[in-house]
């Protein structure tokens, strides 16, 4: 036909690519030295619902999630696959222009194309400015950059609910209303983001990702403030990996699947159990279609009771003491086995990080009762900061070359992981997801015997949670180790634990970290200083919430069950 299919111009930075010329044959693909195109099949009858496109050849966004008044929508997705794009339509900042990135329809036309759907009211309420929206971002470590100031000053300047009060007692921002916002931590950041938000008065309230950072605890009454938010003409959209809090937060749910960067469709709103079941399990049956090749369950180990172990317990860590400052450590003694995973349960503050860093050999205890044994250690640390000036692929050939060169390692750990896709990009580029894993691999690539893990599920979204797990686990039972898991996912926690250890104590002053215990009675003793109780979902096992004062939860609390193994 005389129509180019590839144009490249010489002025322009990036080639066009025709989509309707295409026909996949993939010369291109083989032809690109930087491995830059990707051609993607696409279902034919998404092409009249694209919602919104950046720009050519890049990410386009298919339907949209319908918010309701007085209720909370819920999203689950991997990242990438258009969340955030989602929201900033909802919340009137970014016009969408139905696929049409050169010439973007006016307003009348969008509204034609919602016309007779639950969003057409939506768009009309924000065009006729009666809507306000308020975003939480989902990056609480940049706020710091953006926002100067005392907490207290700023809380006061923009309060407009008659909240305030009920929001800082709930976040626990009493202790920090004094300090500038550039001392505070990671999950005061948090917790500070969700109290700014939620004492702006608004008819929209959007919260990206609100359990990054906080611990169990801190994450409920988080969920707390957010719901306190609810009245019949308000909307509330959360955006959320921890499935466990999502489900105790939602009134209904929408899935967004595709394949990240390239496309997103979101699915129509589904009940809250339905929703994330169809999410775990890859597949829409009201569309008939599989988005991911396998499904995820929880089967526990069935070695979750305790059993005559302790004969086998090949390494003993004495009774020990440690001061921080302010903050005093108790450690009562323990002991582990190869191919065991301990996940340590508590609220931030409670010296979690400090055990690992003195099993590490990093902090000398202050007073011990006999030595502490001698160990291999690899450690990854909670925060990550790369300094690394080469690609992913230098970095672990210069860390773990014997690892990174050997088959099963490949197999077992680097693939899963997903690896390969940012293997040659600079480590210093790397977004945070990215990071958290390539720091995953190298801590278990290099040789030790135990495995000390702070985190592993920050940055991550919910698939990736759980193939990370799986990917611990598998190299911990394989490689005839021990790993020690600091984590707040619950439903991560539940499915690595093969024991746990339980912090109490009062953050920041004082606490005690307990010997290791079994699943079952760990969990129910954190759960009961919690005061919540989890029920099991029959379909895939997933641990579950019960609202605060529901049947099952006063069943529960009367029984003393506070968590499950199986239904």
């Amino acid at each position: 036909m005389g129509k180019l299919c590839i144009e490249v111009d010489v002025n322009a930075k990036i080639a066009f690519l025709s989509e309707e010329l295409c026909i996949g044959c993939g010369i291109c693909v083989k032809k690109c030295p930087f491995e830059a195109i990707h051609i993607v099949n696409l279902p034919t009858n998404l092409d009249k619902e694209v919602t919104h496109r950046y720009s050519a050849n890049s990410f386009k966004l298919h339907r949209l999630p319908v918010p309701r008044p007085g209720q909370v929508l819920g999203l689950v997705g991997t990242n990438g696959i258009g969340k955030s794009t989602a929201l900033k339509i909802l919340a009137g900042k970014v016009k969408p222009n139905l696929g049409r990135y050169d010439n973007p329809p006016e307003w009348e036309e969008i509204l034609r194309y919602f016309r007779g759907s639950e969003l057409q009211n939506y768009f009309t309420k924000i065009l006729e400015d009666n809507l306000v929206a308020v975003i939480k971002p989902q990056f609480v470590d940049s706020i710091p950059k953006a926002v100067k100031g005392i907490v207290q000053d700023l809380l006061n300047k923009k309060s407009q609910n008659n909240n305030l009060d009920y929001v800082i007692d709930n976040l626990d921002l009493r202790g920090v209303l004094e300090r500038d916002i550039e001392n505070l931590s990671g999950g005061e950041l948090q917790r500070f983001a969700i109290g700014f938000a939620s004492i702006l008065k608004a008819d929209v309230y959007m919260f990206d990702e609100p359990s990054s950072y906080l611990d169990v605890k801190q994450r409920l009454k988080a969920a707390k403030v957010i719901r306190s938010l609810l009245n019949p003409t308000s909307y509330v959209v959360v955006v959320e990996h921890d499935l466990s809090l999502l489900d105790y937060l939602s009134d209904y749910i929408c899935v967004l699947y595709g394949m990240p960067s390239v496309y997103g469709v979101v699915t129509l709103p589904f009940s809250v159990r339905e929703g994330i079941n169809i999410f775990l399990d890859g597949k829409v049956p009201t569309e008939n279609l599989r988005f991911r090749d396998e499904s995820l369950t929880f089967r526990l180990a069935e070695t979750a009771e305790e059993q005559e172990q302790d004969k086998h317990r090949r390494f003993k860590y004495p009774h020990m003491t440690k001061d921080l400052g302010q903050f005093h450590l108790t450690v009562q003694e323990g002991g582990f086995t190869d191919s065991e995973i301990i996940v340590m349960l508590g609220e931030n503050g409670t010296g979690k990080t400090t055990f690992v860093r003195m099993l590490a050999g990093l902090l000398p205890p202050d007073e011990t009762s006999d030595y502490l044994p001698e160990m291999n250690v690899s450690y990854k640390p909670q925060k990550i900061s790369p300094k690394f000036p080469g690609t992913v692929r230098m970095l672990l050939l210069k860390k773990i070359k014997a690892a990174f060169m050997h088959q099963q390692f490949q197999t077992d750990v680097v693939k899963p992981l997903q690896i390969d896709s940012i293997i040659d990009q600079e480590v210093t580029s790397l977004s945070g997801g990215e990071l958290q894993r390539v720091a995953i691999v190298l801590c278990l690539g290099a040789p030790a015997d135990v495995y000390l893990i702070d985190e592993p599920s920050a940055y991550l979204d919910s698939e990736q949670r759980i193939i990370t797990s799986k990917v611990i686990k598998k190299f911990i039972f394989h490689s005839k180790k021990t790993a020690f898991i600091v984590e707040h996912d619950f439903i991560m926690a539940t499915y690595l634990a093969d024991r746990v250890i339980v912090y109490d104590g009062e953050p920041s002053v004082r606490a005690t970290a307990h010997s290791p215990e079994s699943l079952l009675t760990g969990m129910n003793k954190f759960l009961k200083m919690l005061e919540i109780t989890f029920r099991r979902d029959p379909t895939n096992f997933r641990p579950r919430i019960n609202k605060l004062d529901s049947v099952k939860d006063k069943e529960q609390k009367l029984s003393g069950n506070f968590f499950f193994l199986e239904e």
